[in-house]
C-alpha cells in the first residue's frame, strides 16, 4: 500500500518532516544541484518558508542565498527569489497578525543580527548595489527593498559601506528616474533611510540633482493634493536640508525656493481637506522653516528670507494666514512659518505690518493675531504661535517696536473707540483674569521694549483709567499694584504664571533705564514688597517668583542713579544685608538659572510648551538673566569705597566720553567743512579750466584779427609818399624770388627722377629684347605652343612700354613748357620799370594786378607738379608690374626648357628600345627560316608590311 502511495503521489504514512529538516534539504539541494531549474525551485521553496521559519531559514540558508547571488547572475528569476528571501529574513515589517506583542523586541533583535551577519562581508552590499542597476523588475524591486531593510537595521554601518563604494550613491539616485512608480517610490524610501544623520551622503545626493527630481515628482503628483508619495518626497527633502548649510545654500542658489510657491496656493473654499493634504501641507511648511530656522547661520537665513519675499512665497503664506476654513493645525504651523520668515528681516517685517485681514473695516493682521492670543477660548498651541509671531515681528525691529508702543501713548489713542489697537489688546490681556493671557501680554510687551531705551522712557508716559472717579495711574504703577496683590485676585490658571509674567516685564523695562528705576523706587511700597518676597521661606513653586524679585531688586541697585536720597545704592545694599542677607540674596537669585523650565526656554526662541503650566520663561529673557546674573552678584558684594571708586571711574569715563563726543562732533563739523571746501575747489577748478579755454580762444581770435589787420594794411594801405609805396611794392614782391627758386628746384628734381625712370625703362626694354631674340630650342609641338604664348606676352609688354614712353615724353614736354613759363616770369620780374611819382597810384594798382596774376600762375604750377608726382607714382607701379611679368616669363621659359629636355630623353630611350626589338625580330625570323617554319614569301610579305609601316612612321616623323 505504501508503495502504491509512493507511486500514485498520495500522502505517506511515515512521520511528517519538521520545518528545519525541510529547510536543510532545500539548502542541500541549492548547494548540490547542477541544474538551474532545481536550484530555482529550491530557492522558491525557501522564499515561501522564510516568513514562517524566519530563524531557521536565516541560519541555514543565508550563505547559500549569497552564493546564488554571486554565481547565478544570468538568471533573473532565481536572483529575485533569493533577494525576496533575504528581505523576509532581515526585515521586521511583518504583518501584525504574524507578530505577537511579547515577541516584537525579539524579532527586532533577530533582524539586526541577520543584518550584521550580511554586512560583515562588505562585498555583499557592493554586490547588492550592482543588482540595483538591473532593469528587470523582479531583480531591481527586491533589491531596493532589501537595501532599505539593511539601512533600517544597521544604518550607520551600511551608509559607510555605500559611501566608500565606487558610484554607490549615484546608482541609488537612478532609482528616482525609473518609469515604474513602485520602484521610484520605494527608491524615495530607500534614500530617506540612506540620508539620515549623514551629512556627507546628504551632500552627494543633493549634488546628484536630487532637488530637481524630487520637486518634479511633487509637481507631477499634484503638490499638496498629492498622495503618500508627496509626503515621502518632503521627508527626504527635510533630511537633505535640515542642519546642512551646504545643501541649504545649494537649494537657494538653484532657485528652488521659487518652485515652492505653488505648494501654498489655496482657494476660497477650504472646507473638507483630506488628512493626506493636511499632512503634506504641514510638511511643506516645516520645509520652509528648515530654510529660515533661527539656528541656521544668520547670513544664510537672511538670504533665504529675502528670496522668499521676492518670489512671493511670504505673500502666499500671509494669504493662508488670513484665509477662512483652514484647519487649526495648519493655521498654527503657518503662523510659526511666517514668524521665522520675518524674524530679523526688516523688509519682511515691514511687509507683514502692512498686511490687513479681509474684514470690514480692514484690520491689521497683527491686531487680529493679538486678539487670538488674549482670547482664552482659542487653542493653547495657536496662542503660543501668535506670541512667537509677535516676538519675531519685533526682533531687531525698532520701527515696529515704536509703532506698538505708540498705540499706548495718549496722543495716538483713538478717542472714538471704533478700532482696537495692538496696545489696547496688550493692556487688556495684561490685566485680565486669565493667567495665560497675563503672561503672554507681559512677554509681548517686554519684547516691544527689548534693547530700546528711548521706548522704555516713552512707556512711562502711559496712563491707565482704573475706575470711574479715580485718577489715572501709570502703567508701571498698575503692574506693581497687581504684582503686590498677588493671590487676592481670583484668576483662571496658575497664579504664579501671572506674577512671573509681570516680573519679566518689569525686569526688562527697568534694565539699562535709570529713569524707569527712579520711577519704580519712587513708589515707597515696591522695595518692602520685594524684600518681603525674597526673605520668606516659600514652597518650591514660589522659588521662581523669589528669584525674579531678587533680580528686579538687583537691577534697581545696579542701574540706580542715586537721584532718590532714601533709595541710594548704599542704603539698598544695607537693606538687603539686614533683611535678607547677601548669601541668601545670591542664592535666591540663582533659583532662576537652576530651574528646569529656564533651561528649556534657553534652547530655542520658539515658545513650545506642552501645557500652560510650563509657560514660565521667555527665550530673550533668559539671555538677559545670563547677562545680569554675574554683574548683579558683583554689585551686591561691592563696598562703599568700591562703589565710590566705580562712580569716579564712571564719571571719568563719562567725561572721557563727553570729550570724545565733543571731538567727534568737531571732527564731524570739520569733515563737513572739508567736504564743502573740496566741492568749492572742484567748482573753482572747473571755472578755471573754462576761463583758460576762453582766454585761449580770445588770444587766437586776437591773433587772427591781427593777421587780418596786417593783411588789409598790406593790401589796401595807400601811401602818398613815393618811398613808402616803393617799399610796399618791394615787400609784396619779396616773396616772389624765393617762391620762384623753390619751384625751379622742384622742377630740377622732377627732371632727375624722370631721367632715372627713362634709364630703368631702357634697361627693361633691353632685357625684353634679349628674351625675344633668344633661340627657343623647342623640340616638340607643346614647346612651340608655349613659345608662342610667351611671344604674345612679350609683344603686349612691348606695347605697354611704348605707351609708357609716350606718356613720359608728354610729361617731359609739359615740364619744358612750365620751365619756359617760369623763365618768362623771371624776365617779367626783372623788367619791372621804376615808378614815377606822378602816376604812382595807377602803376601801383597795375603792379598789384600783375602780382595777383603771377601768384595764380604759381599756384597752377604747384597743382601741375602735384599731378606729375601722381603720374610718376602710377608709372612706377606699371614698371613694377612689368618687372613681375618678366620674372614670370623667365620662370615659364625655364620650365619649358626642362620639359623639352625630358621629352628628348624619352624619345631617345624609345628609339633604343625599338632598335633592340627589331634585332630580336630579325633573329627570330632567321631561326624560323632555319627550322622551315617560315616561307620566304611570308617573309617577304611581312618585310613588305614592315617596310610600309616603317615608311609611314618615317613620313609621320618628317611631317612632324
Amino acid at each position: 500500500m505504501n508503495f502504491l502511495r509512493g507511486v500514485m503521489g498520495g500522502p505517506s504514512a511515515g512521520p511528517t518532516p519538521s520545518g528545519a529538516e525541510t529547510i536543510q534539504k532545500l539548502c542541500d539541494r541549492v548547494a548540490s544541484s547542477t541544474l538551474l531549474e532545481d536550484r530555482r525551485d529550491a530557492v522558491r521553496a525557501l522564499k515561501s518558508l522564510s516568513k514562517k521559519y524566519r530563524l531557521e531559514v536565516g541560519i541555514q540558508a543565508m550563505d547559500h542565498l549569497i552564493h546564488v547571488l554571486q554565481t547565478d547572475r544570468s538568471d533573473s528569476e532565481i536572483i529575485g527569489y533569493a533577494l525576496d528571501t533575504l528581505y523576509n529574513i532581515i526585515s521586521n515589517d511583518l504583518e501584525e497578525e504574524e507578530q505577537e506583542e511579547n515577541s516584537q523586541k525579539q524579532t527586532e533583535d533577530l533582524g539586526s543580527q541577520f543584518t550584521e551577519i550580511f554586512i560583515k562581508q562588505q562585498e555583499n552590499v557592493t554586490l547588492l548595489l550592482t543588482y540595483l542597476e538591473e532593469f528587470d523588475f523582479h531583480v531591481r524591486w527586491p533589491g531596493v527593498k532589501l537595501l532599505t531593510a539593511l539601512l533600517k537595521q544597521q544604518g550607520p554601518q551600511v551608509q559607510q559601506i555605500i559611501l566608500v563604494s565606487p558610484m554607490g550613491v549615484s546608482r541609488l539616485m537612478d532609482l528616482l528616474a525609473d518609469s515604474r512608480e513602485v520602484i521610484r517610490n520605494d527608491g524615495v524610501l530607500l534614500l530617506q533611510q540612506l540620508t539620515k544623520s549623514n551629512a556627507a551622503i546628504q551632500k552627494i545626493v543633493a549634488f546628484e540633482n536630487a532637488f530637481e527630481r524630487l520637486l518634479d515628482i511633487i509637481t507631477e503628483e499634484g503638490n499638496s493634493d498629492g498622495g503618500i508619495v508627496v509626503e515621502d518626497c518632503l521627508l527626504l527633502l527635510q533630511n537633505l536640508l535640515k542642519n546642512n548649510n551646504s545643501n541649504q545654500n545649494f537649494f537657494k542658489e538653484g532657485s528652488y525656493i521659487q518652485r515652492m510657491k505653488p505648494w501654498f496656493e489655496v482657494g476660497e473654499d477650504n472646507a473638507g481637506w483630506s488628512a493626506q493634504k493636511v499632512t503634506n501641507l504641514h510638511l511643506m511648511l516645516q520645509l520652509v522653516r528648515v530654510l529660515v530656522s533661527p539656528t541656521n547661520p544668520p547670513g544664510a537665513t537672511s538670504s533665504c528670507q529675502k528670496a522668499m519675499f521676492q518670489c512671493g512665497l511670504l505673500q502666499q503664506l500671509c494669504t493662508i494666514l488670513m484665509a477662512t476654513g483652514v484647519p487649526a493645525d495648519i493655521l498654527t504651523e503657518t503662523i510659526n512659518t511666517v514668524s521665522e520668515v520675518i524674524r530679523g528681516c526688516q523688509m519682511n517685517q515691514d511687509y507683514f505690518a502692512s498686511v490687513n485681514a479681509p474684514s470690514s473695516p480692514p484690520r491689521p493682521a497683527i491686531v487680529v493675531l493679538l486678539m487670538s492670543m488674549v482670547n482664552e477660548r482659542q487653542p493653547f498651541v495657536l496662542r503660543c504661535a501668535v506670541l512667537y509671531c509677535f516676538q519675531c515681528f519685533l526682533y531687531k525691529n525698532q520701527k515696529g517696536q515704536g509703532e506698538i508702543v505708540s498705540t499706548l501713548l495718549p496722543s495716538t489713542i483713538d478717542a472714538t473707540g471704533n478700532s482696537v489697537s495692538a496696545g489696547q489688546l496688550l493692556c487688556g490681556g495684561l490685566f485680565s483674569t486669565d493667567s495665560l493671557s497675563n503672561w503672554c501680554a507681559a512677554v509681548a510687551l517686554a519684547h516691544a521694549l527689548q534693547e530700546n531705551a528711548p521706548l522704555k522712557e516713552q512707556l512711562l508716559r502711559v496712563q491707565l483709567a482704573t475706575s470711574l472717579g479715580n485718577p489715572p495711574v501709570s502703567l508701571l504703577q498698575q503692574c506693581t499694584n497687581i504684582l503686590s496683590q498677588g493671590d487676592k485676585i481670583n484668576r483662571r490658571g496658575s497664579k504664579v504664571q501671572t506674577r512671573v509674567g509681570l516680573l519679566i516685564l518689569l525686569c526688562t523695562w527697568l534694565s539699562d533705564c535709570p529713569i524707569a528705576v527712579t520711577h519704580f523706587l519712587h513708589n515707597s511700597a515696591n522695595v518692602p514688597f520685594l524684600t518681603g518676597q525674597i526673605a520668606e521661606n516659600l514652597g518650591v513653586e514660589e522659588h521662581v517668583v523669589q528669584g525674579l524679585c531678587a533680580l528686579l531688586l538687583g537691577i534697581c541697585i545696579y542701574y540706580n542713579d542715586n537721584s532718590l536720597e532714601n533709595y541710594r545704592k548704599e542704603k539698598l545694599k544695607q537693606l538687603i544685608e539686614k533683611r535678607i542677607g547677601k548669601e541668601n540674596f545670591i542664592e535666591k537669585l540663582g533659583f532662576i538659572s537652576k530651574h528646569e523650565l529656564y533651561s528649556r526656554a534657553a534652547q530655542k526662541p520658539q515658545p513650545n510648551f506642552s501645557s500652560p503650566d510650563y509657560m514660565m520663561f521667555d527665550h530673550e529673557f533668559t539671555k538677559l538673566v545670563k547677562e545680569l546674573e554675574g554683574v548683579l552678584t558683583k554689585a551686591i558684594y561691592k563696598t562703599t569705597e568700591e562703589d565710590k571708586k566705580e562712580e569716579e571711574v564712571k564719571k571719568t569715563l563719562e567725561q572721557h566720553d563727553n570729550i570724545v563726543t565733543h571731538y567727534k562732533s568737531v571732527i564731524r563739523v570739520q569733515d563737513q567743512e572739508l567736504e564743502e571746501l573740496k566741492k568749492q575747489v572742484e567748482s573753482l577748478k572747473v571755472q578755471n579750466e573754462q576761463l583758460q579755454a576762453t582766454v585761449t580762444q580770445q588770444v587766437s581770435q586776437i591773433q587772427q584779427h591781427k593777421d587780418q589787420y596786417n593783411l588789409l594794411k598790406v593790401q589796401l594801405g595807400k601811401d602818398h609818399q613815393h618811398h613808402s609805396s616803393c617799399n610796399d611794392v618791394v615787400q609784396m614782391n619779396g616773396l616772389q624770388p624765393e617762391e620762384t627758386s623753390r619751384l625751379r628746384e622742384q622742377a630740377e628734381e622732377w627732371k632727375r627722377k624722370l631721367e632715372q625712370l627713362e634709364e630703368q625703362l631702357r634697361e627693361k626694354e633691353a632685357l625684353i629684347e634679349t628674351l625675344k631674340f633668344s633661340p627657343p630650342a623647342m623640340g616638340t609641338t607643346e614647346g612651340s605652343s608655349q613659345t608662342k604664348s610667351g611671344l604674345e606676352v612679350e609683344s603686349e609688354l612691348q606695347r605697354e612700354v611704348e605707351t609708357l614712353r609716350v606718356q613720359i615724353h608728354s610729361q617731359t614736354t609739359e615740364i619744358a613748357k612750365l620751365q619756359a613759363e617760369k623763365q618768362e616770369l623771371l624776365q617779367q620780374r626783372s623788367g619791372v620799370p621804376a615808378l614815377v611819382p606822378g602816376d604812382s597810384g595807377t602803376k601801383t594798382a597795375d603792379l598789384e594786378g600783375r602780382i595777383t596774376t603771377l601768384l595764380q600762375e604759381t599756384q597752377e604750377l604747384k597743382n601741375e607738379i602735384v599731378g606729375l608726382a601722381e603720374e610718376r607714382a602710377s608709372l612706377k607701379q606699371q614698371l613694377d608690374s612689368a618687372n613681375s611679368t618678366v620674372a614670370i616669363l623667365r620662370t615659364e621659359k625655364n620650365t619649358l626648357q626642362q620639359e623639352v629636355a625630358e621629352s628628348k630623353k624619352e624619345q631617345d630611350d624609345l628609339l633604343v628600345l625599338l632598335a633592340d626589338q627589331d634585332q630580336k625580330i630579325i633573329a627570330l625570323k632567321n631561326k624560323l627560316k632555319e627550322l622551315g617554319e617560315l616561307d620566304e614569301d611570308e617573309d617577304d610579305t611581312e618585310s613588305g608590311d614592315q617596310g610600309e609601316e616603317d615608311e609611314e612612321d618615317g613620313k609621320g616623323e618628317r611631317d612632324e
